[in-house]
């Protein structure tokens, strides 16, 4: 078995509202999806959007609202504080909602947290210890 994440699905209230998010973001919007759901190659991670409701349903849970923190983010790494500053400023350009502007943290990085027309929290970060790679993939020691 070969551990891995391929697919990551968000619930959303609306799916043409979160699209345009990600659309103005920068994500491209696979072919592959519908009405239903959307598709975005993430540089090798799979985002999809899909209704919270139908998600829950798939899931056979029941759909409760989400809280407004759900105890886990999506991480963007890049290369300095510079490019975390610009990828967190587009992001509240393209209709985020600001929770912690990218600041110097304890860990020895560089952070800042947004969150997505539907509250899903995506941390910007420069982590030194963690260098990117030409393709964007984090090398870990």
């Amino acid at each position: 078995m070969t551990p891995r994440i391929n697919l990551i699905t968000l619930g959303v209230a609306d799916i043409a509202r979160a699209r345009g998010f990600y659309d103005r973001l920068g994500l491209k919007a696979s072919p592959a999806g519908n009405d239903s759901v959307v598709f975005f190659d993430a540089n090798g991670i799979v985002l999809a959007l899909f209704s919270h409701a139908a998600l829950a349903e798939d899931a056979h849970i029941e759909a409760t609202p989400p809280p407004s923190f759900r105890g886990m983010s999506l991480a963007w790494n890049v290369s300095s504080e510079a490019e975390t500053d610009s990828i967190y400023n587009h992001a509240l350009a393209c209709g985020a909602r600001a929770v912690k502007a990218p600041q110097k943290v304890f860990w020895g990085g560089y952070s800042g947290y947004f969150a997505d027309p539907d509250g899903h929290l995506w941390e910007v970060a420069y982590n030194p210890f963690f260098p990117i790679s030409a393709d964007g993939h984090i090398q870990l020691p």
